[in-house]
This record gives C-alpha cells, structure tokens and sequence, in this order.
C-alpha cells in the first residue's frame, strides 16, 4: 500500500473508531438505566390485584350459614418486599324489596381448598388453615377458600349486595371487591331443607341469566 492510500484509510479507521466508541457508551448507559429502573421497581411496595372467581359456595351451618369465596390475589410486578393480607371481611346487604330483612354479620371462620377425589369422582373439601395472614408476592399468588359463618341468619328470596375487603399489612387501604347475589324463592327453599354442611352454588357467567336478566352480571342458582 502506498503513502496515498494509507492517508485514505486513516480517516475511515478515525470514523469506525469513533463510532464504535460511542455504540459503546450508549449501550452502557442504557444498561445503567435498565439497571436503575430494576432497582426502583424492587424497591417499590408490591401492586396487588383481586379477582373474584365465578363460583360462590353456601349452605346451612349449625344454626346459620357458611358462605365460601375463592379469590385469585396477585402481583404482576416483581419486588422485594411481598405483600401480607392480615384479615378478610364478607359483607351481605339485602337490596331493594328485602331491603328491611335482618342484614347478616360474617367472621372468618376458616381457609379450605377442594380436592378431586378420582376413586369417588367426587370434588371434596379439606381444611387447610386457621384465619391467618398470608403473603402475597409475583412468584407465590394465592386462591385461598375464604369460609366465613354467620350465626342465626339464612337467605330470603331477593337480591343482596355484597363485598369482599381484604385487609393488608401496615395500615395500608385494603382491597373491596363488589358483588351481587339473586336468591330465589326455589334456592332458598332448596338451602333450608338441606342437611348441615350441604353446599349450594352460585355462578355468574351462566348464559341464560346474561341473555335474559335485568341483573345479569350477579350471581344466581344454575337450576333458577
């Protein structure tokens, strides 16, 4: 190569190295800023979220009634700290024509979990815990079958308004999920009659009801 040509090349290499150089340093502070962003979100209190199943539980208890509800709670952010809930409330309102009737007073009773039996064919409920906190975090939601009882209440036909609040750890808000219930003449025969410990269900996502209802987002008996 000659003197010409080396003098060509020089400014192309100049070039290449500056650009090299400054591919280097973006991709650093990229980096840097991923990396900052990473330990921000860590640092940051988990985001919980609540979601109500399609399925509620109920029937008779002692002298009252157990109603069961399987919330799915959840974080889709990970962080270092995980989220306690240390206490669940039910509440249940009647509404409009049974609005005056005893309105029912719940506690915690239990957390439970169903287990399909295969030799039977038959889905069998098993107690797992007292009412007790439990941790949430992005790698460990939780579906806990809250139990709560009242004592010397039952259903009347009619609509009830209702809440799940799930309160958490270090006196922060706690998380209130809404619901509605119909409960009809026919279901709530169906639940007096029944022996203790029998279990009634109760959907939200039955067609006939979504085609058909004035309420069709509440809960009702699949044989209404």
């Amino acid at each position: 190569m000659n003197g010409t040509d080396e003098r060509a090349a020089e400014p192309r290499r100049s070039r290449f190295d500056s650009v090299h150089t400054w591919a280097a340093t973006l991709a650093a502070v990229v980096a840097l800023a991923f990396s900052i962003f990473n330990f921000t979100e860590l640092q940051q209190k988990p985001r919980i979220d609540v979601t109500l199943p399609h399925l509620l539980r109920t029937g008779p208890v002692g002298n009252g009634t157990a109603f069961q509800i399987q919330p799915t709670v959840s974080t889709r952010f990970k962080t270092q700290d995980v989220e306690v809930i240390r206490d669940a409330h039910l509440q249940l309102t009647p509404v409009g024509s049974i609005s005056s009737s005893k309105k029912p007073i719940f506690y915690w009773h239990e957390t439970g979990t169903y287990v399909y039996d295969f030799t039977s064919d038959q889905v069998n409920y098993h107690w797992t815990s007292d009412p007790a906190p439990f941790i949430v975090s992005q790698d460990k939601p939780q579906q806990p079958t809250l139990v709560f009882w009242t004592d010397n209440w039952t259903f009347q036909p009619g609509q009830y308004e209702g809440s799940l609040q799930l309160s958490r750890s270090e006196d922060r808000s706690s998380f209130t999920k809404k619901f509605c219930l119909i409960v009809s003449r026919k279901a709530t025969d169906e639940i007096r009659g029944a022996e203790q410990r029998q279990i009634f269900f109760f959907r939200d996502d039955l067609p006939k009801f979504h085609s058909s209802s004035k309420s069709p987002d509440c809960y009702r008996r699949e044989t209404d």
